[in-house]
């Protein structure tokens, strides 16, 4: 549920590294950011009349796009938008949209679906807002995960990048998110422009808040979606308990990750009509406040303005700790916890792994999650990081994932379920080839400003976030 504010500071610190290093060989000038236009003043994001009639995953509209890091540098790649129908939790239709990048010599029978880590309920933060050349660059961590599809994209790989909370940015409801990346895997799968062959395979991957979405589109695509040619799902610190992962949260740096998220169940098209009436009876005018702006901005804002607070004191709620086990609550929660139900399990190889020090998402849910899994035979590699934290565990497991994602395209993953625990916190910077060395060595300079155990962020948070941003 949760993309901590130390992988936020990772990820910047990864984007500004490679800022001047990739400049000169991409195409300039920027275009003015008044000319992007805000997802609610985009008429791109409004679907046709009559839309509901047509299948999940339908292209709606299309158009192509300039891809920019930060907003300001082009990325020599196609990329374009599409349109498309997806599914609201009761059913009902909606439409969100993804973006693709293409890089040249693409491989055409394959394509990767990365779920970024957004973690907002404000619609200003969807990544294929901030995609755009030209765009402002609100969303920090959509903004800076585009040096993380670099790597797919040099590996020949097109990468489609949904916003898998769909239009109203439904922060946290994973059935949701889930039935967002299959429709937009769909949608691709569909998408002639980019000369795709038969039907093609599918990798899909998700970090954290990306976890949600990736994993629930792990647990639904049998039943949901079972035409598609999935080969491989990624999945690293997975909030799969919702209830275990807002304890872990309340009261820390990372505690203001739980209104957007308390704002998405409750948005319309996820569990509106359940929590709507009960939210607003039972929080302080504090409480609507913070909720109020949890709509209306992105990751950092939300992290400083909910810093060290706990959802349970009675400033922002009247129950107290009886919140969180009131019945309504209760059903909505179970509801979007992984591993419930045995015919929600994964059938494709899945890649799973976490760090035993974790402090933002719990390990014993991820290990929990896996278990389960495994007792339903599915096909999981799970894998335990003993060193390291939330954050740079993403950065020291990279070409574990890479390796994973290529035997899963060549149909040579391990059967079974396999358990192995690693020991180690360096990246190599040619772990993964000369061609990727220079975006590796980002990353290993991230990885030493976040330190052991990400210990210099969490002693001090909001001061790395604002020497470092």
């Amino acid at each position: 549920m949760a993309l901590s504010l130390v992988r936020m500071v990772r990820l910047a610190l990864v984007g500004l590294a490679a800022f001047t290093s990739i400049a000169s060989a991409l195409p300039a000038p920027p275009v003015p950011r008044s000319t992007v236009l805000a997802p609610d003043a985009d008429p791109f994001y409004q679907p046709p009349a009559g839309f509901a009639s047509e299948a999940p995953g339908t292209i709606l509209s299309q158009r192509d796009i300039t891809a920019a890091f930060f907003g300001l540098i082009p990325i020599d790649v196609e990329a374009y938008q599409l349109l498309y129908r997806t599914t609201a939790v009761n059913g009902s239709a909606i439409a969100t949209v993804t973006t693709v990048f293409k890089p040249k010599n693409a491989k055409l029978d394959r394509f990767v679906s990365f779920a970024t880590a957004y973690d907002s309920s404000a619609t200003k933060c969807q990544p294929s807002y901030a995609y755009q050349l030209g765009a402002p660059q609100d969303s920090l961590i959509a903004s800076v995960e585009l040096l993380i599809i670099e790597i797919y994209l040099a590996l020949g790989y097109t990468v489609a990048s949904p916003d898998y909370e769909g239009p109203e940015a439904a922060f946290g409801p994973g059935r949701l998110a889930g039935m967002g990346v299959l429709d937009g895997i769909r949608a691709v799968k569909s998408f002639k422009t980019l000369g795709l062959t038969g039907n093609p395979m599918v990798v899909g991957m998700g970090y954290s808040g990306g976890a949600i979405a990736t994993g629930w589109a792990a647990s639904l695509q049998p039943k949901y979606a079972s035409e598609l040619n999935i080969k491989g799902w990624v999945q690293g610190g997975t909030p799969s308990n919702v209830t275990g992962t807002m304890y872990q949260l309340d009261n820390t740096a990372f505690s203001g990750l739980l209104p957007p998220a308390i704002a998405g169940l409750s948005k319309p098209s996820a569990y509106g009509a359940e929590l709507d009436t009960f939210i607003s009876k039972v929080m302080t005018a504090d409480g609507q406040k913070i909720l109020d702006s949890a709509v209306s901005e992105c990751v950092t804002e939300d992290l400083l303005a909910f810093f060290e607070r706990s959802i349970f004191e009675s400033s922002f709620q009247s129950m107290g700790e009886d919140f969180i086990f009131d019945p309504i609550v209760q059903s909505v929660l179970k509801q979007n916890s992984m591993a419930v139900n045995k015919d929600e399990t994964p059938t494709a190889p899945t890649f799973v792994y976490h760090a035993t020090n974790d402090e933002v998402i719990p390990y014993a849910d991820a290990k929990k999650m896996v278990n389960s899994w495994c007792n339903w035979d599915a096909n999981v590699k799970f894998t335990t990081y003993a060193s390291g934290g939330h954050a740079t565990t993403e950065i020291i497991a990279i070409p574990d994932v890479i390796n994973f994602v290529k035997n899963a395209f060549a149909g040579t993953t391990k059967s079974g379920c396999i358990a192995n625990t690693e020991l180690g916190s360096i990246l190599n910077p040619i772990a993964l080839g000369v061609e990727l060395e220079p975006i590796l060595v980002k990353l290993i300079d991230a990885l030493f400003n976040l330190g052991e155990q990400d210990s210099k962020v969490k002693s001090d948070p909001v001061g790395v976030l604002s020497t470092n941003l």
